[in-house]
C-alpha cells in the first residue's frame, strides 16, 4: 500500500471511529477539550507510524490504546499526578480491551447530548457535532456553511471552553429533561441536513455530503435511542427527502422544482427506508410529533408515481396539523401552496397574503417567491415579476437567484 493509499485509509477509519474516541477518552477523562487534543494526538501518531507499520486489524483499537498512553504521559507531566491516578482509578493503566458495544453506544449518547447541549449557540451545536461526531475538519465545516475556518475554530474553541464552564457533566440527561435535550439534538442534526438539502447561500443549490453525515448522524441516534418515536419521524423525513437529490438538479447544477423533477430518478431504496422509519415512529405512537408529520408530507410526494397523483388535499391537512403542533409562519406558507394545489390558486394566495405582515417572513424570500407564483398562475403577470425580482434579491444562493430572475423574465414574455 502506498503512502496517499495508507493517509485515504487513515481519513477513512477517522470518520468512522472518531466519535468512539473521543466518546471513551471524555468518560475517562472527563473534559471534552483534552479528550479531544488527545484522540487528534493519536491521529498524528497514526500517519506518521501507519504508513510503514501498515494499517492494523484493529485500527480503533489502535488509536484508544495510543491516546489512553498519551493521558498518562500528560497526568504524569502535571505536579498533581498521583491525585489524579487515584480519581481516574484504574481505567488509564490497564491495557485497553475492546469494550462491549453497549458500552460504546452509552458512550456515543453522552457525546451526542454534549454536543448538543442547549448552553450552546446553534452554530456551536452545529459546529461541534460536525467535528465531535461527523470527524469533519475545521477547513470541512467552514467550505460547508461558507465561513473563515478561523471563524469556525474559535466558535469550536469558545464550545468546549463553554462547556467546561458550565461543567456540563458527561452523560445521558435524566427522565425529567430528555425531551427538551433531545430537541435540541434532533434540531442541529436537521440543520445540518437542510444546509446540505438546500443551501442558503453560495453557488451550489445541494451539498450532498451535509445530506449524507446527518443522515448518518440520524441513523446512529435510532441506534443508540431505538424506542424515541422522533427519532424514527426525523430519520424518515431526511431519507424520504434525500430521495429526490438527483432530480433536484438539471445538467448544469441548476435546480430542478418538485413538480418537475423526474421522478424515476428519485432514490427507491431512500423512499422504502424512509417508509420503513415513519412506520416505526408511528408504531411507537409518535405519529403527530413535529418530524413524523414532516415525514407523512415528504411520504404523499414518495407515493405519488406522477405530480398530479399527489395527494394534496392530505398534504394540507398535515400542514394544519403540524402548525397546531407547532405554529410557525413557515409551516403557514407551506400550507398555502398545498391549499393552493388542493383548491385553487385564488385560496392559496389569501392564505399569503395573510401572512405578508408576519414579522418572520420580512427577509424570508420564500414568501415574495411563492406569491410570485400564485399571481403568475392567476394571469397577474406584473405583480408576479416583482415579486420574483424581491425574492431574487432576499437569496443568497446564486443558483435560486438566477431561477428566481427567469421566472421573473418569462413573466415579462408572457405579457408580452
Amino acid at each position: 500500500m502506498t503512502t496517499s493509499d495508507t493517509h485515504r485509509a487513515i481519513e477513512a477509519v477517522w470518520r468512522v471511529e472518531s466519535a468512539r474516541l473521543i466518546a471513551g477518552l471524555t468518560r475517562i477523562v472527563r473534559d471534552l477539550g483534552i479528550a479531544e487534543e488527545l484522540a487528534q494526538d493519536a491521529l498524528v501518531i497514526a500517519l506518521e507510524k501507519w504508513p510503514e507499520s501498515g494499517v492494523p486489524d484493529n485500527p480503533g483499537a489502535w488509536l484508544m490504546a495510543t491516546a489512553k498512553h498519551r493521558a498518562i504521559d500528560l497526568i504524569r507531566r502535571n505536579e498533581t499526578y498521583a491525585r489524579k491516578l487515584a480519581l481516574l482509578g484504574q481505567d488509564l493503566e490497564t491495557e485497553w480491551q475492546a469494550p462491549e458495544p453497549a458500552a460504546i453506544e452509552d458512550d456515543l449518547l453522552r457525546l451526542v447530548f454534549v454536543a448538543c447541549h442547549p448552553v450552546l449557540s446553534t452554530q456551536a451545536r452545529v459546529a461541534l457535532t460536525l467535528r465531535l461526531l461527523g470527524g469533519l475538519t475545521t477547513s470541512e465545516i467552514a467550505r460547508a456553511f461558507l465561513a473563515s475556518e478561523p471563524a469556525v475554530a474559535q466558535r469550536i474553541v469558545r464550545a468546549k471552553r463553554s462547556l467546561a464552564a458550565a461543567e456540563v457533566p458527561f452523560e445521558v440527561p435524566g427522565a425529567d429533561e430528555l425531551s427538551g435535550r433531545l430537541s435540541s439534538v434532533l434540531e442541529v442534526i436537521y440543520l445540518i441536513f437542510n444546509e446540505g438539502y438546500a443551501a442558503t447561500a453560495g453557488d451550489d443549490w445541494m451539498r450532498p455530503a451535509l445530506c449524507e453525515e446527518a443522515m448518518r448522524l440520524g441513523r446512529v441516534l435510532a441506534t443508540l435511542m431505538p424506542k424515541e418515536a422522533e427519532v424514527h419521524g426525523l430519520v424518515a423525513l431526511m431519507e424520504l427527502q434525500a430521495s429526490r437529490a438527483a432530480a433536484r438538479t438539471g445538467p448544469s447544477g441548476e435546480p430542478v422544482l418538485l413538480l418537475d423533477q423526474d421522478r424515476g430518478r428519485w432514490d427507491h431504496l431512500l423512499i422504502r427506508r424512509g417508509l420503513a422509519a415513519l412506520a416505526r415512529a408511528e408504531e411507537l405512537g409518535g405519529a403527530h410529533g413535529p418530524y413524523a408529520l414532516q415525514a407523512a408530507i415528504a411520504a404523499c410526494h414518495a407515493r405519488a408515481r406522477t405530480a398530479e397523483a399527489t395527494d394534496w388535499a392530505r398534504i394540507a391537512a398535515l400542514y394544519a396539523t403540524l402548525a397546531e403542533r407547532v405554529p410557525s409562519p413557515v409551516v403557514e406558507l407551506n400550507r398555502a401552496v398545498a391549499v393552493t394545489m388542493a383548491e385553487g390558486s385564488s385560496a392559496g394566495l389569501a392564505l399569503v397574503d395573510a401572512l405578508s405582515s408576519e414579522p418572520a417572513l420580512r427577509d424570508y424570500h420564500l414568501l415574495p417567491s411563492v406569491r410570485g407564483d400564485l399571481l403568475f398562475r392567476l394571469g397577474r403577470l406584473a405583480e408576479a415579476r416583482t415579486e420574483f425580482e424581491r425574492a431574487a434579491g432576499l437569496t443568497r444562493n446564486e443558483r435560486e437567484r438566477v431561477l428566481l430572475l427567469r421566472r421573473a423574465a418569462e413573466c415579462g414574455c408572457a405579457d408580452a
